[in-house]
């Protein structure tokens, strides 16, 4: 038996983050969701996804009886506990629909399986995220959860004398990584440091915030909390309550707040963005794959897809969501809503160009798109997702 995140409808809603990728690769807090169930339940953990991107997975024996959890549910110990309670053929659901569930033959529909299964707790206090917005609104949250789970299984390094430390016992310093002459303000959040991760002189850090392996904090910068910074990503200027996925680089000046980026995304110096309407309005995202708008809140700044650039000096809009893979530039404030593969604002990528330009800034740090990847790429070009 294994146990195994499905993708559910709700994987939709999370436009483009998701476009490429099972929700539960994306990164919330420390780990991805996929990272914090294998952490939580101690045992590897699979994807079952779209048909599209079930190739960039393991492959899955539907013939044998596993336990199954929507990619859409955060961890913690009372579902936990219900989980793994769980019998053949019973499950546990919500008013979104099943929370989780053991049984074999997964082909079958989640409206054929609820026919056949036991519903044994409708549980309504379980912690989902539906929207894109949810990932940096509740990354506190999650960031201190996480945290404390980590605190348990290692010790921290000790930090150098050279930084001003606040409330060091919130602080975490893993193995080869490199932070001196910083100031480290943990009295409010935690403050998590990966292996190998830089922190460069000059910079300002407040809880809570995670910065993850091999990542680099360029001189000078001011994080201000509820931060994450992925493995390998670059990261300056001024952030706040934002998401920058792995790999990728918003490696000079400029304010970025309320904001999930995806990974190999670059964006480029003195580029701003807005998260808060002048008059203090609700925001709504206009998401264009579902043809809906969504009230987001009082700030949101913007949902970046993965491979996505914005050239230098750029304004970004309140509540923007930018697709995949485009190159972004145009004069003044920017639209808010950028389709997939867009060259400037009016035109778009050839497919050749798209997979060129992505291998040469994944070479940049010695990587490069799988075959799946590319075949994934691909499909999403040619039916216009």
């Amino acid at each position: 038996m294994s146990i195994i995140l499905f993708d559910t409808p709700i994987r939709k809603n999370f436009y483009p983050i998701t476009l490429n990728k099972s929700l539960g690769d994306v990164r919330l807090g420390i780990f991805t969701l996929k990272e914090w169930w294998q952490q939580a339940l101690n045992k590897p953990i699979l994807l079952k996804t779209d048909d599209y991107l079930q190739p960039l997975y393991e492959e899955i024996n539907d013939s044998e009886e596993h336990l199954f959890i929507d990619a859409s549910v955060v961890p913690d110990n009372n579902i936990i506990h219900k989980i793994l309670a769980l019998q053949s053929s019973e499950a546990i659901a919500d008013e979104f629909g099943l929370i989780a569930f053991k049984t074999s033959n997964f082909n079958n529909t989640l409206s054929e399986i609820f026919k056949k299964i036991k519903i044994i707790d409708n549980r309504n206090f379980v912690n989902r995220i539906t929207q894109p917005f949810h990932l940096f609104q509740i990354n506190e949250q999650i960031l201190k959860e996480q945290f404390d789970w980590i605190i348990k299984q290692k010790q921290s390094y000790k930090i150098s004398s050279t930084n001003v430390v606040i409330n060091p016992e919130n602080i975490f310093i893993d193995e080869e990584a490199n932070v001196e002459h910083c100031i480290l303000n943990a009295q409010n959040g935690i403050i998590y440091v990966g292996k190998n991760a830089t922190i460069m002189e000059g910079s300002i850090i407040r809880g809570s915030c995670a910065i993850l392996e091999n990542a680099v904090i360029k001189a000078g910068t001011k994080i201000y909390g509820a931060t994450t910074i992925g493995k390998f990503a670059v990261a300056s200027g001024e952030i706040k309550n934002s998401i920058i996925s792995d790999y990728s680089n918003k490696a000079h000046d400029g304010y970025l707040g309320d904001s999930f980026i995806g990974s190999w995304c670059n964006i480029g110096a003195g580029t701003n963005n807005s998260n808060v309407k002048n008059n203090f309005n609700e925001i709504f995202l206009y998401k264009e794959a579902t043809n809906e708008k969504v009230n987001a809140g009082k700030k949101c700044g913007v949902i970046m897809g993965d491979f996505t650039r914005v050239a230098i000096n750029s304004a970004i809009n309140t509540g923007s969501v930018y697709g995949i893979s485009c190159n972004v530039f145009g004069n003044g404030l920017l639209p808010k809503t950028i389709s997939n593969f867009s060259w400037g604002l009016n035109d778009k990528y050839k497919y050749s160009k798209v997979i060129e330009d992505i291998n040469n800034w994944m070479y940049f740090k010695g990587k490069q798109l799988s075959d799946a990847e590319i075949i994934v790429l691909k499909y999403i070009f040619d039916n216009n997702l």
